[in-house]
């Protein structure tokens, strides 16, 4: 990818690894699918009133904000409220990275390179390597839920890919509107009609803060960029960037949150830097001139 792209999508790593910690601190106070439909609801609205519809069809629009936003998020915040912690949350997430491939070859008929298969097995070692010191105590649900987020990420962005030519921004902004019903629904089920009320009159202003972060940065800011890249290059050449978002999840989770990583993590982080170099810089060689 040019510099450029490069540069952007590193901004992305930085946001979303951060967001891991900042969705820990809103659903301390708010349940989790309440959350999920305030953080898209004021994604969509004043936006869509701004922002012109993407040049996609309507169901492929709804597709898209269904895996990539809805399923995601409804099954990452639900882990997070059943006790997943935001760095090893950041971690097991990047499965997504291997659905992607996967699908991406499958599906798109994009087959990866021999490097940057290699970059990415690198990288998924780099995640094996944190997951095995940081996640020894996990309970077993919210870790099922997480992998089954980054599945449904990793198709969003398969279907991102088809979406050539649309703007990022306006499949943020409309995909959104696809998202707050079926949260609301799904919180009556899980939380109740006086859960949701209490959990909605419980917001404070670090809950308040925190939708804040997700609605600007995580969301209208950082899945515009995403949106964009996959539609300008392969899966294979934007995805293996994600791996660097567990490295920031888990040092932003230790700064702030007192999650301390063990030497075990920090090698894995430096695995999943060299994993990534491998899976997206080019080597430009030089010719040598005899004589």
């Amino acid at each position: 990818m040019p510099l450029r792209h490069t540069l952007l999508a590193l901004a992305v790593v930085l946001i979303w690894g951060v967001n891991f910690v900042v969705i820990d601190v809103g659903l301390a106070d708010v349940p989790p699918f309440v959350f999920l439909a305030l953080r898209f609801a004021l994604v969509a609205v004043p936006a869509v009133f701004f922002v012109k519809p993407p040049k996609l069809p309507w169901w492929k629009l709804a597709l898209l904000a269904i895996f990539m936003s809805f399923g995601q998020f409804a099954l990452l915040y639900l882990a997070m409220a059943f006790g997943m912690p935001a760095g090893l949350a950041s971690l097991v997430l990047q499965a997504q990275v291997v659905f992607t491939i996967v699908l991406g070859a499958i599906v798109l008929r994009e087959r990866p390179s021999p490097r940057q298969l290699l970059g990415v097995g690198i990288g998924v070692a780099g995640l094996a390597i944190v997951g095995g010191t940081h996640g020894q105590g996990a309970p077993l649900l919210p870790l099922l839920l997480t992998v089954a987020a980054g599945l449904s990420w990793g198709i969003g962005n398969i279907v991102s890919r088809t979406a050539k030519g649309a703007s990022g921004l306006s499949i943020v902004v409309w995909g959104a509107l696809f998202v707050p019903v079926p949260a609301l629904l799904m919180a009556l089920v899980v939380d109740g009609p006086s859960g949701v009320a209490d959990g909605i009159a419980a917001i404070s202003l670090p809950a308040l803060a925190s939708t804040a972060y997700t609605v600007v940065l995580a969301t209208l800011v950082a899945y515009t960029i995403w949106n964009t890249l996959l539609g300008l290059h392969a899966p294979a050449k934007v995805v293996p960037f994600t791996l660097l978002v567990p490295f920031v999840g888990i040092l932003s989770a230790w700064l702030l949150l007192g999650e301390e990583p063990g030497a075990g993590e920090l090698l894995g982080g430096a695995v999943m830097i060299a994993g990534l170099a491998v899976a997206t810089l080019r080597v430009r060689r030089r010719a040598v001139r005899v004589g």
